[in-house]
Formats: structure tokens, C-alpha cells, sequence
């Protein structure tokens, strides 16, 4: 689906890769209805969609709140007449500890922004979209849910789950005018690694040179969107995530064992 004169919603879109894809969108004369919990972070976006910025709607929501999605959605359809795809950015990363540290209220709310979320923006706009001549879901999963990341087991398990959501729609809805794509982003600059206290365990040198051999955001948000105008099942986004996906399939113990080796000594360096 040529995104050009669409009407996309993305979840997430007052910064990070939610941003950029925002901007993208717009970029390829797409209309766009930007969802954040933060309304500073959307106005922030739109001030950065420049002459854009007239086909841009920004909404401030909580995707945790099923019934507040199912009322934004009807007020996304009337200001634009209808909707014509949705891409589920917006996620969050657990705290970089193991499983037995970490609080059942973390646990929960990383569930509810990346799974449940997901879940309620589709579930709410998918009866929509299958009135549409086209449309579209992407849904943005991660590297770290088809490969385990010690430390981030929860955040993988979320992931997983948006994976096989996504998988199973992609199967259910074959046949239909409504095409699934799931996305694997590798390493991303964005906010997120800072958000995990994985960077206050790396030294200096060794963040630096991590930062250095990341996508940057724009980047990433580029090649979503050609993956989403291609009808992509799956996207691979980076070198990292399609490296170790290639590993993870023809050895999955190796390429498990590989991460947990890289990781081990950080994670224990609490």
C-alpha cells in the first residue's frame, strides 16, 4: 500500500522512531494521526513537520486505556473520514535487571504499553479497515523477541507476544484487503538504551562505539515504511537484527548463548 494520500495512525509519535515515522509519512504525502501520552513531546513533532504539518493530527492518549483508544479512534475517523493504516510504534523497555529483581508493577506496565496497547489499537481500527479498498498494520516488535537478551526478559517476552499477534492477524486476514507486516528493529538510537540503565553500565568508550554501529532513528523509520509500501511480511531493521536473525534460526542454542556471553558481565555488574 503506497502510503501517498492515506491516512496512517502511529502510536508513540512524540519522539524516538515514532517521531521519524511521523515525519516520514508525511515526507511521502501521507495525512497522519500521531498519538502520544505526552501532548509537549506531539507539539514538538508537529513544530518539526514544518510545512507538513497541515496534514498532521496529534491526539494525546494513554494506549493502556481501552475505552479512552476506542473513543479516540472515533474521534481520528471523524476528523479525517477514515483511516487507512496503523502502525503500533509505541512501546517501552524494562529496567536492565533480571527476572527475580524485577517488580510485578514493572512487569505489568511493560505488558500493558507493548502488548496490550498494541492489542487495543488494533482490535478498536481493524473492523474499520476491512471497509477500506487497502490498508495496513505494522506492528513494531524487536530483535529481542525472537532472540532472548538476558536482562530484558520481560521487555522480549512483550515483544514475542506482538510478534505472534502480528503473525496470526497476517494469517487471519489473508484474503482481505488488509495487509500485516511485523518489524524487527535491531540496535536504534533512541532514548530507549538510556531508559533500560543499560548505558550506566557500559564505559564510555564502549557506549560510544555501540552508538556508532546503531541505525539512526530516520533510518530505521525509512526502511519501515518502504517495508509497509512493499507489503513486507516481516522487516528486518539493521545489520544486527538481520545477522542474528539468520543465527538464531540455524542455531538457536549458539546464537542465545552468544547474546548471553555478551551481556552476562553487564547485567552482573550491578
Amino acid at each position: 500500500m503506497k502510503v501517498q494520500n492515506k491516512v496512517i495512525v502511529v502510536t508513540g509519535g512524540g519522539s524516538g522512531m515514532g517521531r521519524e515515522l511521523v515525519l516520514n509519512l508525511l515526507g511521502k504525502g501521507a495525512m497522519v494521526a500521531a498519538i502520544d501520552i505526552n501532548e509537549a513531546s506531539l507539539q514538538e513533532t508537529a513544530k518539526l513537520a514544518g510545512s507538513n504539518a497541515g496534514a498532521l493530527r496529534v491526539f494525546v492518549a494513554d494506549i493502556t486505556n481501552r475505552l479512552a483508544i476506542e473513543a479516540l479512534a472515533e474521534k481520528v475517523i471523524n476528523k479525517f473520514g477514515h483511516v487507512d493504516g496503523i502502525i503500533n510504534n509505541a512501546g517501552i523497555i524494562q529496567p536492565f535487571i533480571k527476572v527475580n529483581d524485577l517488580s510485578y508493577e514493572v512487569i505489568e506496565r511493560v505488558m500493558n504499553i507493548n502488548f496490550y496497547g498494541t492489542l487495543y489499537l488494533i482490535k478498536t481500527f481493524l473492523p474499520h479497515l476491512l471497509t477500506r479498498p487497502e490498508a495496513h498494520i505494522v506492528d513494531i516488535s524487536s530483535m529481542g523477541g525472537f532472540l532472548p537478551v538476558p536482562g530484558q526478559t520481560i521487555y522480549g517476552a512483550s515483544k514475542a507476544a506482538v510478534k505472534l499477534l502480528t503473525e496470526g492477524l497476517h494469517s487471519e486476514l489473508t484474503g482481505t484487503n488488509v495487509r500485516v507486516t511485523v518489524v524487527f528493529p535491531g540496535g536504534v538510537k533512541t532514548n530507549i538504551m538510556s531508559n533500560s540503565g543499560l548505558a550506566d553500565r557500559m564505559s564510555a568508550s564502549s557506549s560510544e562505539k555501540a552508538a556508532q554501529k546503531i541505525l539512526t532513528a530516520d533510518k530505521a523509520a525509512a526502511m519501515i515504511i518502504e517495508g509497509m509500501e512493499q507489503n513486507k511480511y516481516r522487516v528486518l531493521v539493521g545489520k544486527d537484527a538481520r545477522i542474528m536473525d539468520m543465527l538464531y534460526r540455524l542455531n538457536p542454542a549458539y546464537a542465545a548463548g552468544l547474546i548471553a556471553k555478551k551481556m552476562g558481565a553487564l547485567l552482573s555488574s550491578k
